[in-house]
C-alpha cells in the first residue's frame, strides 16, 4: 500500500455553483452545490470517473435508467447561483446555508454553518483526500470532534451510536450472526448522520461506491496526526460523497432519501403477520404441511396476510436448490397449492435465488449464452461455491449477471412462467449478496464491461430486486409490486421490505436486532424487521417468544421464521401456554395496521422512517442520544421492548424536548412528564407502550378505522 496525497491542487475551472481542480498527479477534483443544503464532492484518482455510472443517485426521480445514470448527469438539481471564490490558497463555495473552504495546499475541506457561523465539519488535513497509488483503494480522513454522534450505516450491528467503532461493509451472507458484533452483514449502505449537541446540527455523508469498504469511527490511533479523526475507505472506484446539511436528522433523511429514492408503497398485506418456515417445504409431503399451516390459523384464530414459501420447494432429485424448478413430488399440484392459501385469506411469496448449480438443468442453456458473471481470462462463468440443500452443503455454480440485458429479461420471463402463472403473489430474493472471490470477475456493464469488484456484487443486488420488482409489475399491473430481499444497497428501498436475514434463537438477538433495524430506518430503508423467534438454534422458550412476538409487532415487517436445529417450527402455536398472548399480540398488530400504513405513506411520500430512534425527535435530550433499544413508531408511540427474562416490570425514560415532554401511558392512560424515568408493570401479558400527549393513532375497530387520541388528563381541559 502506498498512500498519496494529491495535493496541492490547482484551480482548473469554476462555474456559478462550483469549482474544478487538479492534483499534481492529474488527479481531479471537483465541488459542486446542487441544492443550498447538498454539496457534492468528486475525486478521481485518475483523473475520470472509475466506473462513470451510478444507480443509487434518482436526484427525485422514480428510478434511474436501466443501464445506469450518467455521474456527469445533473438533472433534477434546481439551478443554483452559489458564490465561488477563488485565490492562491483557498477555493470558496457559499451557498445561502453553508460555505465551504478548500485549502489547496492540503485538499482539506472545512464546513460551516452560515445560521451561527461556527465551523461543523472540516477534514484532517494532512490526509484528507489520500488514496493508493500502488493499488485502488480511496479515502476520506475528517476530524472527530469529542462530542459527535455518528448514526445509520444501514445494518450494522452494535449500539446504535456507532462513535468508536469500525464497520466493515460489503454485502455478505453472515448466517447465524451475532446482532452485537458481527460484521460485515447483508446490506451494503455507506450513508451515516452526524450530529453535534453543542451547535444542535445534524448532517448527512452519503458516498456513492458500492466497492468493499470501511468507516472506522474514532478507534483508530496515530502518533503522527493524533487520535481526533475518523476515516471512509473503499478499495476501488473514486470519492463520490454528498454532504447533506439538516439541521434536523428529519431533514436530513428527507434529502437523502430525495437523493437515493423514496422508499416504495407496498401493499397493506405487507404490514400484516407474515408467515414462513423452512421446515413445511423441506418434508416429503410440503404440500399437505403447507394447507395444514392455513388450516392451523383458521383454527387457533390467527390472522396471517402472506406466507413465504422457503426454498424446499426447488429442490431436485438429488435435494439441490434448482431456482425456477419444481419439486413436483412434494408440491405436486402448485396451483391448488397457492389456492388453498387463497382461500384462507393467505397470499403467497416464493423463495428465489440468483445463481445457478452446475447440476441445475438449465445451466448450460444460460451460459452458452453468456447469461453469468464471468471469468476476466476465459470469458466462462466464473465458478464460486454455493449454498446447495443441506447445512453448510455447497456446490459450484455461477451468479446470473443483471447488468446483461437478456439475463435481466430472462430471469423476469421465468418468474413469470414458473411461479406468478400459478398465482403467486410476491417475490422473495434470497441469497442474494452476489458474494464471489475474484474481484476481477465481469459484469456486462450493459455493454461497458467492468470489474465486480468496482461495486458490482452490490449492483447486482440493487438490478436483481428491480427486476423481480417489474415482473410483478408487468404480470399485476393493477396490483403494488411486493419484493422481499435479504440483501440490499442504497435504493433497495425503491423496490423492496427487507429483512436482517439469518438470525440466532437467544435474548441477545433479541436485544441487539433492536439498534440494527433502527440504524437501517435511519438510512433510507425503513420498510425492515427480523425474524420472530431467532431463524436457527434450538426453538424459543415460552417467554422468549412472547417477548419476541411482542416486539415484532411494532416493526414494519412482522415475520416468524425458523429453521430450528432440534426440528421444531416457529408458529404462533407452538407453546399452547402462551397461545392466548400470542394471539392478543397479534391482534394488536392488525388493529394498528392503519396505523402502520399511513406511517408507510408518509415513509414513500416524505422518506421519514417508521420506526424512530428516540434522538430522530428529541436529539436535544442527552439521554436519547445513546438510546438503542426503546424506539418511537412514528410520532407519536414510545415502545419499550422488554429484553431480559423474567422481568415484570422495567424502567422507561421518557424523552424531553419540543416534539412533546408529556407521555401517557397506553393501557392505563396514567400521565407522566418527560425528562424523568419511570417504572412500570411489565407482566408477561405486555409490554410498556406510551403515546405522545396530544397525539393521535388510526386504529382498526371491528372492520372501522377510529383515531385514538391521547390527552393529558390532568390539565383543566383535558387535551
Amino acid at each position: 500500500m502506498r498512500l498519496t496525497n494529491p495535493a496541492p491542487f490547482h484551480s482548473e475551472s469554476q462555474t456559478d455553483s462550483g469549482f474544478t481542480l487538479r492534483g499534481v498527479r492529474g488527479e481531479h477534483l471537483r465541488v459542486s452545490a446542487l441544492t443550498s443544503t447538498l454539496v457534492r464532492v468528486e475525486h478521481l484518482p485518475e483523473g475520470r470517473y472509475r466506473l462513470d455510472r451510478t444507480w443509487s443517485i434518482v436526484a427525485g426521480e422514480a428510478d434511474t435508467p436501466l443501464e445506469g445514470r450518467r455521474r456527469e448527469d445533473r438533472a433534477g438539481y434546481d439551478p443554483l447561483a452559489a458564490e465561488v471564490e477563488t485565490s492562491s490558497a483557498v477555493c470558496r463555495l457559499r451557498t445561502e446555508k453553508i460555505d465551504v473552504a478548500l485549502d489547496l495546499r492540503t485538499g482539506a475541506l472545512t464546513w460551516i454553518d452560515r445560521r451561527s457561523g461556527a465551523e461543523f465539519a472540516a477534514d484532517l488535513p494532512q490526509r484528507a483526500l489520500v488514496y493508493d497509488r500502488a493499488g485502488r483503494s480511496i479515502y476520506h480522513y475528517m476530524k472527530q470532534r469529542p462530542d459527535e454522534h455518528y448514526y445509520g450505516f444501514g445494518e450494522v450491528a452494535g449500539a446504535l451510536d456507532k462513535r468508536q467503532s469500525r464497520i466493515r461493509m460489503s454485502n455478505v451472507d453472515a448466517a447465524v450472526y451475532d446482532a452485537r458484533t458481527t460484521e460485515p452483514l447483508y446490506k451494503h449502505i455507506p450513508f451515516y448522520i452526524t450530529y453535534l449537541p453543542d451547535q444542535h446540527l445534524a448532517y448527512g455523508l452519503f458516498y456513492d461506491n458500492l466497492a468493499a469498504t470501511t468507516f472506522d469511527m474514532g478507534r483508530e490511533l496515530n502518533g503522527t496526526f493524533g487520535s481526533a479523526f475518523h476515516y471512509y475507505q473503499a478499495e476501488d472506484g473514486d470519492l463520490d460523497y454528498y454532504l447533506i446539511y439538516g439541521p434536523s436528522i428529519e431533514r436530513v433523511i428527507e434529502q437523502y432519501t430525495w437523493l437515493t429514492g423514496r422508499p416504495a408503497l407496498l401493499p397493506e398485506s405487507a404490514l400484516g403477520y407474515l408467515g414462513s418456515t423452512m421446515t413445511y417445504t423441506e418434508a416429503p409431503d410440503a404440500q399437505a404441511q403447507l394447507a395444514k399451516f392455513a388450516q392451523l390459523c383458521r383454527e387457533h384464530d390467527i390472522p396471517c396476510d402472506l406466507f413465504h414459501m422457503s426454498s424446499g420447494y426447488t429442490t431436485g432429485s438429488s435435494g439441490k436448490r434448482y431456482v425456477f424448478n419444481w419439486n413436483h413430488e412434494r408440491v405436486p399440484d402448485p396451483a391448488k397449492m397457492v389456492q388453498t392459501f387463497h382461500d384462507a385469506g393467505i397470499q403467497v411469496a416464493p423463495n428465489i435465488k440468483p445463481h445457478l448449480l452446475r447440476s441445475h438443468p438449465r445451466y448450460a442453456e444460460v451460459a452458452e449464452r453468456g447469461g453469468f458473471i464471468s471469468d476476466p481470462e476465459s470469458g466462462d462463468p466464473a465458478s464460486h461455491p454455493f449454498w446447495s440443500g443441506g447445512l453448510y452443503e455447497v456446490e459450484d455454480g455461477a451468479l446470473l449477471d443483471f447488468t446483461d440485458p437478456q439475463t435481466y429479461e430472462w430471469w423476469k420471463a421465468q418468474i413469470k412462467t414458473h411461479l406468478l402463472s400459478y398465482g403467486m403473489d410476491a417475490i422473495w430474493n434470497d441469497n442474494n449478496e452476489f458474494e464471489m472471490d475474484d474481484d476481477d470477475a465481469t459484469c456486462d456493464g450493459f455493454g461497458a464491461p467492468f470489474r465486480i469488484g468496482l461495486g458490482g456484487r452490490g449492483l447486482q443486488t440493487l438490478l436483481m430486486g428491480r427486476a423481480s420488482c417489474e415482473a410483478l409489475r408487468e404480470f399485476y399491473p393493477h396490483r403494488k409490486p411486493f419484493v422481499l430481499s435479504r440483501a440490499g444497497v442504497p435504493g433497495i428501498q425503491r423496490y423492496a421490505q427487507t429483512w436482517s436475514g439469518d438470525n440466532f434463537t437467544s435474548w441477545e438477538t433479541l436485544r441487539w436486532n433492536m439498534p440494527m433495524g433502527l440504524g437501517l430506518s435511519l438510512s433510507g430503508v425503513p420498510n425492515t424487521g427480523h425474524d420472530v423467534g431467532g431463524f436457527f438454534g434450538p426453538a424459543p422458550d415460552p417467554e422468549l417468544f412472547v417477548r419476541w412476538v411482542q416486539a415484532g409487532i411494532f416493526f414494519p415487517r412482522f415475520a416468524i421464521h425458523s429453521w430450528n436445529t432440534d426440528g421444531t417450527v416457529n408458529e404462533p402455536w407452538m407453546h399452547p401456554s402462551v397461545l392466548p398472548l400470542i394471539r392478543e399480540a397479534i391482534k394488536l398488530r392488525y388493529r394498528l395496521k392503519p396505523h402502520l400504513a399511513a406511517l408507510m405513506r408518509e415513509a414513500h411520500e416524505t422518506g421519514h422512517p417508521i420506526l424512530r430512534p428516540l434522538v430522530y425527535h428529541y436529539a436535544e435530550d442527552a439521554r436519547c442520544r445513546g438510546e438503542s433499544f426503546d424506539f418511537m413508531l412514528g410520532g407519536d408511540m414510545l415502545i419499550a421492548p422488554v429484553l431480559e427474562p423474567g422481568m415484570i416490570s422495567r424502567r422507561v425514560y421518557l424523552p424531553a424536548g419540543g416534539h412533546g415532554s408529556v407521555w401517557v401511558d397506553f393501557y392505563s392512560e396514567a400521565v407522566y412528564d418527560g425528562g424523568q424515568e419511570v417504572v412500570v408493570d411489565a407482566p408477561l401479558e405486555r409490554i410498556p407502550v406510551f403515546a405522545r400527549a396530544g397525539g393521535s393513532i388510526a386504529f382498526a375497530e371491528d372492520g372501522v378505522i377510529d383515531h385514538r387520541v391521547f390527552s393529558d388528563t390532568r390539565s383543566p381541559s383535558g387535551s
